[in-house]
C-alpha cells in the first residue's frame, strides 16, 4: 500500500484526506509536524510515496529533495513531493489550483492593481499565479514592515484604489474564524476579494467584503483543484477539470 499524505504545522482545519480519498483509489493520511525537529525528522526517513506540505514547511522542504520542477524552483516554495526510484521530486500546484479558481470565478487580474496579504510560502505561488496576469500593479501587505513589504496603514494610504485583494495568510481561518487580516473600510474601488482560506467557508474578511458589494471567493476551488493537479503526480495520470468541478461541487453543498 503506497503511502500518501500531508504534513504541516496544525492540520486540524485540513480538508485534504477528505478530498484525496474522493479522488483517488488511496488512503491519505493528515500528519501533523509542530516542531522542526519532527519535521526534519520525517524528511530525512522519506517514508512516504507521496506528500502534500502546507504551513510552514512550503520552503523548508526544498534542501531534502533531489530534484525539483523549475516551475517550482522560480515560485520558491514546493507544496508536493513524489519519490521515485528513492529520490524525491517537489512540484507545486498551488499556482494552477490558483489559476484555475480565478479563471473559473471569473476573476479579472489583467491591467488591475492588486493586493497581497502576505508573503509566506502560498504567496509565492499566488503571486507567481498573479504575475502571469499581468496586473498593473501588484503590492504586497503585511502587519509589520520588511523590504518591499508595505504595512497596512500605508497601504491603505497609498493604494487604496485597489481593484483585487488576495488573502494568502492564515489569519481568519478556523479556529480563529473571528479574526480580519486587513480592515476594508478604506478601499473604495475593490472589485473582487479573494481569501486562500477554505475553512471556514466565508471568512470575516470575505464578510466584510460582501457587504461592500465585491465579488468574494474562498480557497475550496482553489484546495480541490491544486489537490488533482498533486494526485496527477502522484499517479502519473491526467485527470479532467470535470473531477475538480465535481468534488468543488460535493463538498460547497
Amino acid at each position: 500500500m503506497k503511502k500518501y499524505g500531508l504534513i504541516g504545522g496544525a492540520l486540524g482545519h485540513s480538508y485534504s484526506k477528505t478530498i484525496h480519498e474522493m479522488i483517488g483509489d488511496y488512503s491519505y493520511e493528515l500528519m501533523p509536524l509542530p516542531t522542526k525537529e519532527e519535521f526534519s525528522a520525517f524528511m530525512e526517513k522519506r517514508d512516504f510515496d507521496g506528500i502534500n506540505v502546507t504551513i510552514p514547511y512550503k520552503r523548508d522542504v526544498i534542501p531534502y529533495l533531489d530534484h525539483i520542477d523549475p516551475a517550482a524552483e522560480k515560485i520558491g516554495a514546493v507544496n508536493t513531493i513524489v519519490k521515485r526510484d528513492g529520490k524525491l521530486y517537489g512540484y507545486n500546484t498551488d499556482y494552477s489550483g490558483f489559476l484555475y479558481s480565478l479563471k473559473k470565478n471569473n476573476i479579472e487580474i489583467t491591467e488591475k492593481k492588486v493586493l497581497v496579504i502576505g508573503n509566506g510560502g502560498a504567496a509565492k505561488a499566488v503571486n507567481a499565479a498573479l504575475s502571469s496576469l499581468l496586473p498593473s500593479e501588484m503590492i504586497t501587505v503585511k502587519y509589520k514592515k520588511e523590504p518591499g513589504v508595505l504595512t497596512y496603514e500605508e497601504a491603505a494610504a497609498l493604494h487604496n484604489d485597489a481593484d483585487v485583494l488576495v488573502n494568502t495568510s492564515p489569519v481568519g481561518m478556523f479556529p480563529n474564524v473571528d479574526a480580519s487580516p486587513i480592515d476594508l473600510t478604506p478601499y473604495f474601488r475593490l472589485s473582487a476579494v479573494v481569501d486562500i482560506i477554505y475553512n471556514p467557508s466565508v471568512t470575516k474578511l470575505l464578510k466584510e467584503a460582501q457587504e461592500k458589494g465585491a465579488k468574494t471567493v474562498n480557497g475550496l476551488l482553489m484546495l480541490v483543484s491544486q489537490a488533482v493537479y498533486a494526485h496527477d503526480h502522484f499517479t502519473g495520470k491526467s485527470s479532467p477539470d470535470e473531477l475538480t468541478d465535481e468534488i468543488y461541487e460535493k463538498l460547497s453543498l
